[in-house]
């Protein structure tokens, strides 16, 4: 991603934050979906929470000394008021500040599509970076192919920036990256349509 459209899409977060925390439900069935992967998860389980937002949704649902990462520091300001405790981490998804092979699952929920498409595959190859094997990757995938901005996002002022090379693609560059699909999913998106959501194991 060049810096410049690095600096729009961080910009644009900071700028809707509050607004997007206050439209999105917390609970629902995407939320639903973390009770099933920490069921699954060992008891110490760490966890990566890649795109964490304020927290609500994703964090508020998973192990207590779940790292949560994300791009924008007013982003990180309101998980900070939301999860007092939370261990929180400012960082780019492309080269995650953490060790290898340190975290048993990382989610990823509404956040790669904010990448651009050609760096997707970074971003997966990073996931299986920090994952352990057999570690589990929980993500929103987009269905389109294609690269979209909305120009006035959330009525912020500042245009938000979505890419995603479709479906199919997505789930080869998951393979590519070590990673075996367990089951693909739609639920309802917070802000009221569809989401795709796949589950994915790190091999070996």
């Amino acid at each position: 991603m060049s810096d410049q459209r690095r600096r729009r899409v961080r910009e644009a977060w900071d700028a809707v934050a509050d607004d997007y925390a206050r439209m999105r439900n917390p609970d629902g069935p995407d939320a639903a979906l973390l009770d099933e992967l920490v069921a699954d998860l060992p008891d110490d389980a760490t966890v990566l929470d890649v795109g964490c937002g304020d927290g609500a949704r994703t964090l508020a649902n998973l192990p207590a000394d779940t790292l949560g990462l994300d791009f924008s520091r007013v982003q990180l300001g309101l998980a900070r008021e939301r999860i007092a405790d939370a261990p929180l981490l400012q960082g780019d998804m492309t080269a995650l500040p953490v060790a290898d092979d340190s975290a048993d699952a990382v989610t990823a929920y509404h956040s790669v599509f904010h990448v651009p498409h050609e760096e997707h595959p970074a971003v997966y190859r990073e996931f299986a970076r920090v994952l352990r094997p057999g570690g589990r990757l929980l993500l929103t995938v987009g269905r389109g192919s294609g690269n979209s901005t909305a120009s006035d996002w959330l009525r912020s002022g500042h245009p938000m920036f979505w890419s995603t090379p479709g479906r199919a693609t997505t789930l080869d560059q998951l393979r590519d990256a070590g990673f075996e699909v367990v089951w693909e999913r739609l639920v309802d998106d917070p802000l009221g349509s569809e989401a795709l959501f796949v589950l994915a194991e790190l091999s070996g």
